[in-house]
């Protein structure tokens, strides 16, 4: 496996290995109302943070010269930054590994943490459960979100699977998945919006990666309710993020094999896009396709949702939308699996931030 090198040096003293408590230190609870959350996450247990999507946040302001973070072992990677410092990534992997040391000899005074699980967490079953802080230090007020908001909805090429290797024949590894790279965290960044991205490798809106010609029960629209990915004990309460974007990007996996119906596929997006429109019923809504299909199948594709869109634009609902990324060729290299490499990624991004600036007049 080669990956990129894309991770700067932090000069605040980082580590990443772990530690086992007790440890001295003023231990921050995740249910501390400084503490910032974006994204899908359970709070049935407030001091127990459960969630399993790529893109959730957490952020925090505090006070002090160090700051280490609490997870459940083996709940996998994060990117952090503090301040204004290049991001970094760390890691929750071994199974007794608990406590990960995320800055040192700071200077002594007020300082935020950005930290974004990068991963897809179903089988880690990642939980947060809290900071370290200097003896006497505690958590000061949240810096202000933007108001700006976000849903990116996907499969595999929003998640950022393989974005950190730099060879199609790699297979899947949680160590070369990163949401941080994607279009869709680029794009965010760069029109000042928090973000979410409800995304599964090898998902579809009626069929998932090579799944029957008749579909999937488990597609998108089935866990699109739930707050964590394939567990259902909990639904989501849409009422906590409501983006003025939608952004959807799927069908990659319902048309990747011969094996598809695109009736089908055609009436189940029409289908979910209802579902997306009755919880947020002010956004604009835009339909993408991905640059990965084969010819034949992305103009089908793009055939049926041109009609939906015009459908949907005829019976009043003027916000829904439709945008193309252009077709991957190689020339930006290709990550793992032939999904788009980290440069490709960046290609995308810029395509869809020129698109959506005058859409969203967010300049």
């Amino acid at each position: 496996m080669r990956k990129i090198l894309l991770f700067a040096s932090f000069l605040c003293g980082i580590c990443t290995h772990g530690e086992t408590l007790p440890m001295k230190g003023n231990v921050i609870k995740p249910s501390n109302p400084n503490i910032q959350y974006i994204g899908r996450v359970s709070m049935k247990n407030p001091d127990v943070i459960r969630f399993n999507y790529p893109g959730t946040q957490i952020i925090a302001s505090f006070k002090g010269t160090s700051l280490k973070m609490i997870a459940r072992p083996e709940s996998g990677y994060f990117m952090a930054q503090i301040d204004k410092a290049a991001p970094f990534k760390v890691g929750f992997n071994a199974k007794k590994d608990s406590v990960v040391t995320l800055a040192t000899a700071l200077a002594d005074g007020k300082h935020t943490v950005h930290l974004m699980y990068i991963i897809e967490g179903l089988f880690r079953q990642p939980e947060f459960h809290g900071f370290i802080l200097d003896e006497g230090y505690s958590l000061t007020t949240p810096p202000t979100l933007p108001e700006r908001k976000i849903e990116f909805i996907g499969n595999s090429i929003t998640c950022g699977y393989g974005v950190e290797s730099i060879t199609k024949e790699d297979l899947f590894e949680d160590e070369t998945e990163n949401h941080y790279y994607t279009y869709a965290t680029l794009t965010a960044q760069a029109l000042n919006a928090q973000h979410t991205a409800i995304a599964r490798s090898g998902i579809g809106v009626y069929r998932n990666y090579d799944g029957p010609k008749t579909g999937n029960k488990e597609n998108m629209p089935w866990q699109y309710e739930y707050t964590l990915f394939n567990q259902h004990d909990e639904t989501w309460d849409f009422s906590r993020y409501q983006p003025q974007l939608v952004c959807i990007n799927l069908g990659t996996n319902d048309l990747s094999t011969n094996n598809f119906d695109i009736k089908r596929y055609e009436n189940a997006y029409r289908g979910f896009l209802k579902t997306v429109r009755q919880h947020y019923p002010n956004a604009k809504i835009v339909l993408l396709t991905g640059p990965m299909l084969g010819e034949k199948e992305a103009s089908q594709q793009r055939k049926v949702l041109d009609s939906i869109r015009k459908d949907f634009n005829d019976g009043g609902d003027k916000e829904v939308y439709r945008f193309d990324f252009t077709f991957q060729t190689g020339d930006l290299h290709y990550g793992a699996s032939w999904h788009p490499s980290y440069w490709q990624h960046q290609k995308m991004a810029g395509e869809l931030i020129a698109f959506l600036r005058p859409l969203m007049n967010w300049y």
